[in-house]
């Protein structure tokens, strides 16, 4: 069994970023496409890797790392490192935009694309959404269909190194389609279910799905 995660504090960060919805804060009001341009509306680029977190890096080794999956799937299951690395290993480059107003390009990751992660795992028909949960009690959902992108990946490796703690290691997910607080890091369970429900900063007043093209920051309610 996996190790229970811990349950996020009320930090100072949480406080800020929690105010900065309800002020709807780095907000342009434009639109833009990823076909048109490579970096979605209020972004700007950075070359490092900026560091966000609850205020807790969990230290979790590959051998104490679990991955318990559960909820509307066929194969209920508990991957360890080595059950990890034994599904098909996938290597993708692909930008990441942060809702903070940074963005990334060309990251270039390695680990198991969710496509392949849902073939082991097979979802029952009535799935529609899954619950990501982290070693530090972080919470955050997504659509089944989200999950299930083209470039969406369960990694262990950036640019051809083991990932560190401070960026979600030893494994965490990587959707680059959507604003990156949805690419779980310190990934622990995945939670297959019927409808869609809030996570933790989804509960703080940020968007239920966090797509950076249309600048979806914030929860309209």
């Amino acid at each position: 069994m996996a190790d229970e995660p811990m349950q996020p504090e009320d930090t100072k960060l949480t406080r800020t970023k929690r105010k900065w919805a309800q002020e709807g804060r780095f907000l342009t009001g434009r639109i833009s496409r990823p076909d048109a341009d490579r970096l979605p509306p209020g972004q700007h680029l950075v070359t490092n890797w900026p560091v966000l977190d609850l205020g807790t890096q969990p230290q979790v080794t590959t051998a104490r790392w679990r991955l318990d999956v559960r909820g509307l799937v066929n194969n209920l299951r508990t991957f360890d490192w080595n059950g990890l690395l034994a599904l098909p290993q996938t290597e993708m480059r692909s930008d990441i935009h942060c809702v903070t107003t940074w963005s990334r390009y060309d990251n270039d990751w390695t680990g198991v694309s969710t496509r392949d992660f849902l073939d082991a795992v097979d979802p029952k028909p009535e799935a529609n959404a899954v619950m990501l949960t982290s070693y530090d009690g972080y919470t955050t959902n997504l659509l089944l269909s989200d999950f299930a992108a083209e470039d969406a990946i369960i990694v262990h490796q950036w640019q051809g190194e083991a990932l560190t703690a401070e960026h979600g290691g030893p494994v965490r997910l990587v959707v680059p389609h959507l604003y990156f607080w949805k690419s779980a890091k310190w990934l622990n369970r995945i939670e297959f279910l019927s409808a869609d429900r809030a996570g933790f900063w989804e509960q703080n007043g940020y968007h239920m799905r966090g797509d950076p093209w249309v600048e979806e920051r914030y929860s309209d309610d």
